[in-house]
Formats: C-alpha cells, sequence, structure tokens
C-alpha cells in the first residue's frame, strides 16, 4: 500500500492578517517565549552535544498597517535552524537573519534568548573523584542593522567565609590557649599539638555560606565560540573556593584549608571576579552580582560591580 500524501492547505480557511489594523503603529517586539527546543552546543573537542533550552525569539514589526508577523514561520525556522546550526556567534548570526527573513519584509531587527543549564564535570581537589555541576547560562542575540550585539550569563556557585568572623574565631582561640596553659608548665611541640587536635583547641569557629557569583558579559563577537568554560574556570580559580561534587575526607581538609586561605567579604569576592571579567580581551562589558547567603544573619550579603573593557 502506497503511503499518503500530506492534505493538500485548504484554500477557503479564513485569514484575518491581512484585515485592516485598528490603532495602526509599528512595534518593537513580537514574537514567542519559552519555546521548549533542543540547542546543540560545541563540546569543546570538536563534535557537539544536544541540551533541552527554553528560548524566547522576536521581531520587530516595522510595518504599521501590518496586523501581526508571521508567527509560525518564525517558529518553523527557528525549529529548522537549531536543527542545523549549533550556539556559536556565527551560527547565532545566522539564525537571527533568518528569522528576518522569514517575515517577508514585515522585520529589520530579530532577538534570540536562550536559556539552559551546563553540565560540567568537576575533579576533586585531592583525591580521585569527580562530579557533575550545573550552571545556569543565558545567550541573548540580537540583530540590529547587520550588527550582532551578544551577552552571555551564568553563575558560579561558591563558599565565603567571613573574615571578621574568623578574626573573632581566633581571639577566642587564643584566649582558650591562654585559659588552659596559663599554670606554669613545660610546653613542648607534643603538648600543644595535642590540644590543638583536642575539643579544648576548637573554642570558636567562622562562619561560612553558600554563595553565588551571577556574571552578564557583552561580547565582541570576533571570535568563533562563546567562552562559557573559559569564563567559569577562571572565575572559580579567581574564588578559590567553588563548591564540589563527590568528595573524600581528604578533599573536604582541602577544601577547609581554600577556605582559610580565601577569606572574603561580599566585596573581597565582587572585586575577584571583577579582576577577571576585566582583563578578557573577549568582553566589552560586564555585570556581575555576589550573593552571600548568610548563615550569621537571616538576610544576604551582596555586592554589585560593572565595567566597560575600552
Amino acid at each position: 500500500m502506497a503511503p499518503s500524501l500530506p492534505a493538500a492547505p485548504r484554500a477557503d480557511l479564513p485569514d484575518v492578517a491581512h484585515q485592516r489594523v485598528p490603532l495602526a503603529r509599528p512595534l518593537d517586539w513580537v514574537g514567542m517565549e519559552n519555546i521548549a527546543l533542543p540547542v546543540r552546543l560545541p563540546d569543546g573537542q570538536g563534535g557537539q552535544l544536544q541540551v533541552a533550552a527554553s528560548i524566547d525569539l522576536s521581531v520587530n514589526l516595522a510595518h504599521a498597517d501590518a496586523r501581526g508577523i508571521h508567527m509560525s514561520r518564525l517558529y518553523l525556522e527557528l525549529q529548522d535552524g537549531l536543527a542545523r546550526e549549533s550556539i556559536t556567534p556565527a551560527g547565532l548570526r545566522h539564525l537571527l537573519q533568518t528569522s528576518v527573513d522569514s517575515q517577508a519584509g514585515l522585520a529589520t531587527q530579530a532577538r534570540l534568548r536562550i536559556r539552559y543549564e551546563a553540565l560540567l564535570q568537576r575533579k576533586a581537589l585531592e583525591s580521585d573523584y569527580a562530579g557533575w555541576k550545573r550552571y545556569p547560562v543565558e545567550i541573548e542575540a540580537t540583530l540590529a542593522e547587520g550588527h550582532l550585539l551578544l551577552s552571555l550569563s551564568f553563575a558560579v556557585e561558591y563558599s565565603s567565609t567571613c573574615p571578621a568572623s574568623a578574626a573573632l574565631s581566633r581571639q577566642a582561640n587564643a584566649e582558650r590557649f591562654a585559659e588552659d596553659f596559663a599554670a606554669a608548665r613545660p610546653l613542648s611541640v607534643n603538648v600543644v599539638h595535642d590540644w590543638l587536635a583536642s575539643e579544648r583547641g576548637l573554642a570558636a569557629t567562622p562562619h561560612a555560606q553558600r554563595s553565588r557569583a551571577s556574571v552578564r558579559v557583552e561580547l565582541r563577537p570576533q571570535f568563533d565560540e562563546l567562552p562559557l568554560v573559559a569564563l567559569v574556570d577562571a572565575i572559580e580559580a579567581a574564588l578559590g573556593t567553588p563548591v564540589q561534587t563527590a568528595v573524600k575526607r581528604v578533599d573536604e581538609q582541602a577544601f577547609a584549608r581554600l577556605n582559610a586561605e580565601n577569606l572574603m567579604f561580599c566585596e573581597d569576592a565582587a572585586r575577584r571576579v571583577a579582576s577577571v571579567l576585566a582583563s578578557d580581551p573577549r568582553i566589552a562589558r560586564y555585570d556581575a552580582t555576589v550573593a552571600h547567603y548568610e548563615s550569621l544573619h537571616p538576610h544576604d550579603a551582596v555586592a554589585r560591580v560593572s565595567g566597560s573593557n575600552d
């Protein structure tokens, strides 16, 4: 039995798109939000991987007397384009230009937002363990008058130990030591070592909390790929205390050492993040917000920083 052919479109179905436009005027953006589609990303090894994404796509309606855009054309072009194009600056430019072209003269600009979660494998600090961490990502691309405007947003989680709390804890530990060894007696390395290793050797601990750096960068589009992994790596290295995945005790101890070596207020963390972004030639402008989800207070400590790399 021969396969059936798709039915021909019916010519008698009503089409109200060409009716008179009340209150005619151009519109800045018209389109769709939260479209569920897979996107293709470079895997860093010459191949591609596919992830689920939520996408916003819109075009301007440049003609005041046009009732609306060709919405279904816009969706189908996006779906087909994402099946062909990888998410690179060149691929995004082509997707946006195709979106404008699909409107048969009704549009001159297009804007695309892509949200997904990047899963990156991270090695433990000391052991041979490894695990996966997720990083929320948003890509925004706008094509206007032939110019591609491109931004990349993502978030990094890390641990922050309060410098003030650390200083107060050291003082409490010193006072405990003076109290326990006030009586004149011989001190040796072994005696002090055993005291430090005992419960008496820890009079107070500084408070620490999970924290987050949220970053948005406007990119110069003269490169082949979006520098997500490179920027995540650089910011985690600058902060010094990225949260871990699978750990053994040796990793947990190494993490505790890193926290002691990287005491920071939210202001310190913001400056560390900014130092990375301000030195990257791929970035035209940056905005970053760091939030320390306080364990001492019922509110968060937040710092914001921005700048241009002219």
